[in-house]
C-alpha cells in the first residue's frame, strides 16, 4: 500500500495546486515526497526552540522581542545586520516559516542560512547573508542568490527577465541530510536553490537586512528524519490531494478521521 501511494504521488500527483494567479506558480516543481508530505502536515505547537531568533547570535542593531519569534532593526543607517536562528539543525529536512512584510526590505533582504561562524554586522550596505563561504541567501529584492560573496544565478529557475515580488510569507526548507536548500512561495515549491550545503555541520535559518524599523517573525513549521514517510502521511497527503479544496465531504467520516484530514493543527495533535 506506502509502495502504491509513493508511486501514485511521484508520477505528477504532487504537482496539483489550487488555481492561482501568482507568478510563481509557473515556476514550481515537483517536491520529493519526504517534502510533499512535510508541506501538508500540520504545525508543530507554538513555543518550539526553533520558532525563535538568536537572543545572543545577532548584529547589535537588532533587537529579538521577549517571545523570540520577531527581531526589529534600530533606524541606523550604512551597517547591514544579520541575525540566525536560536536553534539549527544537523540532520533530517526541515521547514521554516519567515514572515517580512515587503514594504520593510529595502535593498540587501537576504534569507538562507549560515553556520554559527557568519559574520553578523558589517558596516555599509551589503548581502551580509551570502557574503561569505559560511553562509547561503536568496536576495529577495532582486531574486539573486548569494553565497561566498558572489553573486549566484536568478531564483527560481525559468523566471522571467523582470524582478518577481516576493510575497510576505516565504517558507526556507532546509535538507541537511541532502545538503539543499530551497523555498516555498504562494505555495509553491521552487526547487532546489542551494545544493553541498556542508554536511554534519549546525545550519541555522538567518536573515540580514538594511531597513530601519524592518520587523521579521520566524516560526519553525515541522521537520523529519531520513527515514521514509509513514503510511498514515502517505495515506492523509494522497486523499488530501483527491479531495482537493472540497474538504465538506470529509463530514461523513468519523471525527477522528475528519480531524486528521483537515487543517486543525491542535486538534491532531491531541487525537494523536
Amino acid at each position: 500500500m506506502g509502495l502504491t501511494l509513493c508511486c501514485w504521488l511521484r508520477d505528477g500527483h504532487l504537482k496539483k495546486h489550487q488555481r492561482s494567479t501568482s507568478a510563481f506558480c509557473p515556476l514550481s516543481v515537483t517536491p520529493p515526497i519526504r517534502l510533499a508530505v512535510l508541506l501538508d502536515t500540520p504545525p508543530v505547537a507554538p513555543g518550539n526552540p526553533r520558532s525563535q531568533w538568536s537572543p545572543t547570535h545577532l548584529s547589535p542593531n537588532l533587537q529579538v522581542c521577549p517571545s523570540g519569534g520577531r527581531v526589529r532593526r534600530g533606524r541606523v543607517e550604512q551597517s547591514s545586520d544579520a541575525v540566525r536562528g536560536a536553534v539549527g539543525a544537523v540532520t533530517g529536512l526541515h521547514i521554516w516559516e519567515v514572515l517580512w512584510e515587503e514594504q520593510q526590505r529595502g535593498s540587501h533582504a537576504l534569507l538562507g542560512v549560515s553556520t554559527h561562524k557568519c559574520p553578523l554586522q558589517v558596516s555599509g550596505y551589503t548581502a551580509l547573508i551570502g557574503g561569505t563561504s559560511c553562509s547561503w541567501g536568496w536576495e529577495l529584492s532582486t531574486n539573486q542568490l548569494w553565497h561566498d560573496g558572489k553573486r549566484k544565478r536568478r531564483y527560481p529557475r525559468g523566471g522571467a527577465t523582470d524582478v518577481l515580488s516576493v510575497p510576505d510569507r516565504i517558507l526556507v526548507v532546509l535538507d541537511a541530510d541532502a545538503g539543499t536548500l530551497g523555498y516555498v512561495v504562494d505555495n509553491c515549491y521552487l526547487g532546489v536553490a542551494f545544493q553541498d550545503l556542508p554536511k554534519g555541520a549546525e545550519l541555522f535559518p538567518a536573515v540580514s537586512c538594511v531597513w530601519g524599523g524592518a520587523e521579521i517573525c520566524i516560526r519553525y513549521l515541522c521537520g523529519t528524519t531520513r527515514d521514509a514517510p509513514a503510511l498514515q502521511a502517505l495515506s492523509r497527503l494522497s486523499v488530501r490531494r483527491a479531495l482537493g479544496s472540497d474538504r465538506s465531504r470529509t463530514l461523513a467520516l468519523p471525527p477522528a478521521l475528519q480531524r486528521l484530514l483537515l487543517d486543525t493543527a491542535e486538534e491532531v495533535q491531541q487525537d494523536l
